[in-house]
């Protein structure tokens, strides 16, 4: 793999180019009203956010509309009402609000549904760790959860160092003694320690569904037309050997949320010349598993960026700068 730069590059995602529209002094507000009022009554405020975005965020309206177009399956962008948009807009609130009550370990807030399980065991019952691939659908905070009821399991987030930062910081800002276990990727070393903590029996998530800009991508068909997603995290899985879950926390509004394993790939025996293939299968069951629960729960999609645009070129680098790719 090449090593990723560590600054946002001219030309990156666009998802990172986008200033976020909140701070840490506004989620420490939220975290202090919320854990004080109490989830219940709290959540009167996520009305109010909602209305926010339908009425002063054009853009993530307008990829909201074009997102719920394609999944709901109706004819033009104009038939996605605004009561989508505001349902929409909603359930991220509400998924964003409940982090704060899964970090500070309120799991008894919540009526969490895990299915298969079983598969977890299986790709861990060698002694060896696997990998949990999810998206930007429903929350990966819930699997706290699981570690809840598998005292010792471990889980190591792996994603770049920028976004690490943030989500530290954010964690800090909601439980100071709040832990995430993070592997920074774009370092020389982050595969050696991804490989470490595979061997120690650790499962490592990561998210497939963006790129960093500079990032291989691959288009694949997703709900209904081509999208580009990177092939970094299946590339890092096929090197390592390991086993590959599919993960989605999906919320079902109230207090419920389900927690949903697939199988989506064994890398442990695959030999070098068949990795392209194994992992093109993968990727295609990823978008095909992320396609069948976006339309379970269409208004658990949380990528508000033009998901289905063309990539953007990487600029050309001097062939004697090209670093080997293993």
């Amino acid at each position: 793999m090449t090593t990723q730069q560590q600054a946002t590059p001219p030309g990156g995602a666009e998802w990172q180019q986008r200033p976020e529209r909140s701070s840490l002094f506004m989620l420490r507000l939220m975290t202090w009203l919320s854990l004080r009022l109490g989830r219940g009554a709290s959540r009167v405020v996520l009305y109010a956010i909602a209305a926010y975005f339908l009425a002063f965020a054009p853009t993530a309206r307008r990829m909201s509309r074009d997102y719920l177009r394609r999944v709901l399956q109706l004819p033009t962008p104009a038939a996605v009402g605004w009561r989508h948009l505001f349902r929409h807009f909603l359930s991220f609130a509400s998924v964003t609000h409940d982090r704060l009550y899964l970090v500070n370990g309120r799991f008894d807030l919540f009526d969490i549904r895990v299915h298969n399980q079983e598969l977890v065991d299986q790709a861990l019952a060698d002694g060896q760790g696997a990998f949990l691939l999810g998206a930007h659908l429903g929350s990966f905070e819930v699997l706290r959860a699981i570690g809840r009821q598998q005292p010792g399991l471990r889980v190591v987030m792996a994603m770049y160092e920028e976004n690490a930062h943030k989500i530290n910081a954010a964690l800090g800002a909601i439980n100071p003694q709040a832990q995430q276990d993070i592997v920074a990727l774009g370092h020389i070393d982050s595969m050696i320690q991804v490989h470490e903590l595979l061997g120690q029996g650790t499962v490592v998530g990561m998210l497939g569904d963006r790129s960093l800009g500079l990032d291989d991508t691959r288009a694949f068909d997703f709900l209904g037309d081509p999208a580009e997603l990177p092939l970094g995290p299946f590339r890092m899985a096929a090197i390592l050997k390991r086993p590959v879950l599919f993960m989605t926390g999906l919320y079902r509004g109230g207090n419920r949320y389900d927690i949903h394993f697939e199988a989506l790939a064994d890398f442990s025996s695959l030999p070098p010349r068949g990795r392209t293939l194994a992992v093109q299968a993968a990727m295609t069951r990823y978008a095909a598993l992320l396609a069948q629960y976006c339309r379970s729960a269409p208004y658990n999609w949380f990528n508000f960026f033009n998901f289905w645009r063309a990539p953007v070129p990487r600029p050309s680098r001097s062939p004697e700068k090209n670093q080997p790719t293993p």
